[in-house]
C-alpha cells in the first residue's frame, strides 16, 4: 500500500509538473500571438513571424530539458546562443559569419525560453537592417562577469552605416525588455556607432541557472 502510494504522489506531482509548463507554454504562445498580431499587416506576415517566434522557443527548449526537481544548469549558454543563431547563419552568404565566443556557464529552463526571444528578435532586426543583412557582415557574441552579473554582448560590423538612433519602441522590443527585466533581473542597452550595432545584455548571475 505505502508502494502505492508513493507512485500515485509522483504521478500527481508529475502531473502537477506537466500541467505548470502547459499552462506558462500556453501563456507564452498568447502573448506572442497577441503582440505579433499588432506589428504585422497581413495574414501571411502575421503567419510566418509567430513561427519563426515560436520556432525559437522550440530549439531553446530541445537544448534545455531539465526533468522534475532538477532545473538549474541544464545547458550551456554558448551552445544554447549557437543553437539559436543557427538559422541565420547556414542560409549561404551567412556561413561562418556569425561568431559565439562565451565561457562555459550553466543556464536553466527559464532563462533559454527569455535568451530564446531576445536572440530571435535582435537576429531578426540585425537581418531585416543591420550586419547580417549585407554579404561583408559579421556579428561577433562574446560574455563577462562580475560579482553579481553577466553580460552578453552583440557586436555587429561590416552591415549598413548607421546614420540617426532607430526607434526601438516596437512590440517586439518591448517584449523582450519587459520579460529581461522580470526574468533575468535584467536589461538590454544599444550603443548605435556608426559601424555598427553593439548591444549589451546584463543579466543576474543568480538567475542564470533558473
Amino acid at each position: 500500500v505505502s508502494g502505492r502510494k508513493q507512485a500515485e504522489e509522483g504521478h500527481e506531482l508529475l502531473a502537477g509538473e506537466m500541467s505548470h509548463r502547459v499552462k506558462n507554454l500556453l501563456s507564452i504562445a498568447a502573448g506572442l500571438t497577441r503582440i505579433t498580431s499588432q506589428s504585422t499587416t497581413t495574414a501571411a506576415e502575421m503567419a510566418q513571424s509567430l513561427t519563426e517566434r515560436l520556432t525559437a522557443l522550440g530549439r531553446a527548449h530541445d537544448l534545455v530539458r531539465p526533468l522534475p526537481g532538477h532545473q538549474g544548469k541544464a545547458a550551456l549558454l554558448g551552445d544554447l546562443i549557437s543553437v539559436l543563431l543557427a538559422p541565420y547563419d547556414d542560409q549561404g552568404a551567412f556561413a561562418g559569419r556569425i561568431r559565439v565566443s562565451v565561457p562555459r556557464m550553466g543556464v536553466g529552463e527559464r532563462t533559454a525560453t527569455t535568451l530564446a526571444l531576445v536572440i530571435h528578435e535582435m537576429a531578426t532586426n540585425s537581418v531585416k537592417h543591420g550586419a547580417l543583412s549585407s554579404e561583408s557582415g559579421i556579428l561577433d557574441i562574446s560574455s563577462t562577469t562580475d560579482d553579481d552579473d553577466v553580460f552578453v554582448v552583440w557586436a555587429e560590423t561590416g552591415g549598413p552605416a548607421i546614420t540617426s538612433i532607430p526607434t526601438m519602441g516596437g512590440f517586439g522590443s518591448k517584449l523582450i525588455s519587459r520579460s529581461i527585466a522580470h526574468d533575468l533581473g535584467g536589461a538590454l542597452s544599444y550603443d548605435w556607432q556608426e559601424t555598427g550595432l553593439v548591444a549589451t545584455l546584463r543579466m543576474r548571475k543568480d538567475r542564470l541557472g533558473e
